[in-house]
């Protein structure tokens, strides 16, 4: 029998956290699931999600102080007679999806992405709200878990990755001609929104020593945020602008990342890290810090090399290795396509959250 479920994504643009809703809805039409979609007016969800949900609503969606999204989405709920209702993202889907769920007598799942802490008398209103959460990796659920949410009721199902997209040959001359190489370039990239938790500062302190030691390298810093005009300054400041680069947003991340010969994510704080899967599927070895769910991706000796946050030393040290060891890198790299593939695949997170609806249609 056919169950129906109400997603909520807040999120306009489809990469992230909307990226893996729209995997998991397209994995979800080949299962006995009715899928509908709740998202903001003009996203790119909506549109790419049209082909794979019964129906699609789009609607404001003015963040965490727009009480009328309740009745909005209370509405939907009553009106699609849903079983259930997944909410996917923080900002203003969370706490006043809960609330509708509550008032319309519909179960509750939350998704959470991040590892930020809460307060645990903020964690223990919210997360009442909520039949079940599913984290994204096992160090959120650690989060929740040390704010005193209860065991039961939180269950980890990791982010996915399409890997058949991201596993291709790399194109060295298309490579070189789109950012001008000279032709005995390495390049290593960080994809990551550019705000301060990602943790660039830490890579642009250690890359001095390393750019001596191994002058052919380039740095490229992939994503867009409010960091931006800080990091062009220290960059200015260090010299360093003859190796490190901003590129932005790129939509043929697929096309890129193979090109690349490492990728590193330095951050302070992270949920998972989905790039890393990307450069995973990709072959790519991987530097990262044993911060949140960044281990569950980067084994370390494996796949790559795991360093403490915030240490520059440890960083500079994991680079110099990387790029002294061409073959090792090439054996990690292949050693992450396997794990990504075995661990990390859409049929895998879609199984995940479709028996977490299915126990609680049971209850």
């Amino acid at each position: 029998m056919n169950m129906t479920v109400v997603h909520v994504e807040a999120g306009r643009h489809l990469y992230g956290g909307a990226l893996q809703v729209f995997y998991l809805l397209r994995g979800l039409a080949n299962k006995p699931v009715r899928s509908v979609l709740v998202c903001p007016q003009g996203s790119a969800i909506a549109e790419a999600a049209r082909d794979v949900v019964d129906k699609v609503y789009e609607m404001p969606m003015k963040g965490d102080l727009d009480i009328g999204f309740i009745k909005r989405l209370k509405w939907v709920l009553k009106e699609e007679q849903a079983d259930l209702v997944h909410l996917h993202s923080r900002r203003g889907a969370d706490v006043l999806g809960g609330i509708a769920a509550k008032w319309a007598g519909v179960k509750c799942i939350c998704s959470r992405r991040v590892d930020n802490p809460e307060s645990p008398f903020i964690a223990r209103f919210k997360y009442r709200l909520y039949d079940q959460v599913v984290t994204i990796s096992n160090g959120i659920r650690e989060v929740l878990l040390s704010e005193g949410v209860s065991a039961d009721k939180v269950q980890c199902v990791h982010s996915a990755v399409d890997v058949g997209k991201f596993d291709r040959a790399p194109e060295r001359e298309w490579f070189l001609n789109e950012f001008d190489l000279p032709p005995q370039s390495r390049v290593l990239g960080v994809i990551a929104q550019l705000i301060h938790r990602k943790g660039h500062r830490h890579l642009l302190a250690a890359l001095p020593d390393v750019i001596q030691q191994h002058p052919d390298i380039q740095v490229f810093l992939f994503g867009k945020g409010p960091k931006a005009d800080e990091l062009q300054q220290q960059i200015k400041q260090q010299g360093l602008e003859k190796q490190v680069r901003l590129i932005g947003f790129r939509d043929d991340l697929h096309r890129v990342l193979p090109n690349l010969h490492a990728v590193i994510h330095p951050a302070d704080m992270e949920g998972l890290g989905v790039s890393l899967l990307q450069a995973a599927a990709a072959g790519v070895p991987l530097i990262g810090t044993r911060a949140g769910g960044i281990p569950e991706i980067v084994r370390n000796e494996q796949n790559g090399l795991l360093i403490a946050p915030q240490n520059v030393e440890q960083l500079r040290d994991a680079m110099l290795r990387l790029l002294s060891d061409d073959a090792q890198a090439q054996a990690w790299g292949a050693a992450g396509k396997e794990i990504v593939k075995t661990e990390f695949s859409i049929n895998a997170m879609v199984d995940g959250n479709f028996r977490i609806y299915q126990s609680l249609i049971a209850q």
